[in-house]
């Protein structure tokens, strides 16, 4: 595929993890557009937490862009730009969960919204969980349940777990334990 061109790059919004841009881009056919442009800035990393009976640990939140709660795997955002996303795993593991883990691995990276937005999550597998508190941030109001694999299935079938990193990293999850038997 031919090159496209980013031409004129204007800072639409400065947040405190995300910057939004408005972009002119000249295509490969020479036409001009107007394309948005989301850069997380810091990349996130999320894990699915594994009890030894094989449920799954999830956390219940509000998220407002969707005004509602939903269930996710543990997720967040690194500290900053060169923090390993493995040590930001295991963090959100403890704080959003209260769980620790003996064994933390990679399972999938993922590009969350390739249209428009650059955001990067590195999901890991985590195992010889133990419970713990919780280490909530004050904007934060998290519950957590413990699934079976097949509830979780029927819940993303049905079109009622759609937070794209929990599918992908459930599904990712079923394939690695299929494929070892």
């Amino acid at each position: 595929m031919e090159h496209v061109e980013v031409e004129k790059r204007e800072l639409v919004y400065k947040g405190s993890i995300l910057d939004v841009y408005a972009d002119t881009v000249r295509l490969p056919n020479g036409h001009k557009e107007a394309w948005d442009f989301v850069s997380h800035r810091k990349g996130a990393a999320a894990v699915v937490p594994v009890l030894p009976d094989g449920r799954i640990v999830l956390v219940h939140q509000y998220r407002h862009a969707l005004k509602r709660m939903t269930w996710e795997i543990p997720a967040g955002s690194r500290d900053s730009v060169t923090e390993d996303t493995m040590v930001c795993a295991r963090r959100e593991l403890t704080e959003e969960t209260g769980y620790t883990c003996d064994r933390i691995e990679p399972l999938i990276s993922l590009k969350t919204t390739v249209a428009f937005c650059d955001e990067f999550i590195d999901v890991y597998l985590a195992t010889g969980l133990h419970p713990g508190q919780q280490h909530l941030d004050e904007a934060e109001s998290i519950e957590i349940k413990a699934w079976k694999m097949e509830d979780l299935l029927t819940e993303i079938y049905a079109g009622r777990m759609q937070d794209s990193k929990t599918v992908s990293a459930i599904l990712a999850y079923q394939v690695k334990v299929l494929q070892q038997g």
